[in-house]
């Protein structure tokens, strides 16, 4: 297994990293098709793979997914949480994920609790992370219970990112939702990496070289692309985005 956190820190040291998001959930996502676009993606110049999405994916599903990256490129794979009862140890790490805005204490911390002894047993590397949904939101805004931050509202994003950090979080994630149809905007990203010293990690909506380097330009540590890597078929758009993302 790779220790994901450190493969992270060492990566940052070289700049902006990028990884992908695949959605494990079988109707949305075979394991063949996994297997060429974590190909695809790793020849852009990716730097690891997340695995997860807001509905449809099962233990089974998961580690499908994750053992066919894995089998693919050797990257990292890391579960971004969907369910408290979908979990492998097919994963390198996980991020230990609470929705700080979730107006739904289950979000926070009581679906944590139920699932930690398991996590425990597995032996999965944890990395705590703070998720903060900003508008739209869509599926996972909505599955979630967000109290969705406004665009505009950057001093209640950076307030909810500087109380994860107080809270021990190593890594905070701005969010817009896969799917967006635009980015968290580059003026939040701004604000908020000025107010904490731990990694942030921006993703949702980011779809061209020119999104990217925004997110990367305003101070963004790790970009997140998903929807768009699932549906993009241009080789060359998903390493000019890759690209810019990581500022090569």
């Amino acid at each position: 297994m790779i220790d994901v956190k450190a493969y992270i820190d060492e990566k940052l040291k070289e700049g902006t990293i990028h990884f992908s998001l695949l959605d494990p959930d079988p109707a949305k996502l075979t394991v063949d098709n996994a297997k060429i676009i974590a190909k695809r993606m790793q020849k852009a110049g990716t730097d690891g793979f997340l695995i997860g999405g807001s509905t449809g994916v099962t233990s089974e599903s998961l580690s499908d997914i994750a053992i066919a990256v894995k089998e693919a490129t050797g990257l990292p794979t890391i579960y971004f949480p969907s369910d408290v009862h979908a979990m492998t140890d097919e994963v390198d790490a996980m991020l230990f994920m609470s929705i700080v805005n979730s107006n739904n204490p289950k979000f926070i911390t009581h679906y944590h609790a139920k699932a930690a002894p398991f996590i425990k047993m597995l032996g999965i590397q944890t990395i705590p992370m703070a998720y903060i949904i900003v508008e739209p939101g869509m599926t996972v805004g909505r599955v979630s219970e967000a109290k969705l931050v406004k665009k505009d509202d950057v001093e209640t994003a950076a307030g909810f990112a500087i109380a994860a950090e107080f809270m021990g979080m190593k890594l905070v994630y701005l969010e817009a939702g896969s799917g967006a149809d635009t980015p968290v905007p580059p003026e939040m990203v701004e604000v908020v990496k000025m107010n904490i010293d731990i990694p942030l990690i921006v993703g949702g909506g980011i779809r061209t070289p020119e999104a990217a380097a925004a997110a990367r330009e305003a101070g963004a540590d790790i970009i997140i692309t998903g929807t768009f890597v699932e549906q993009c078929s241009d080789d060359s758009l998903l390493t000019a985005v890759v690209k810019a993302a990581k500022g090569i």
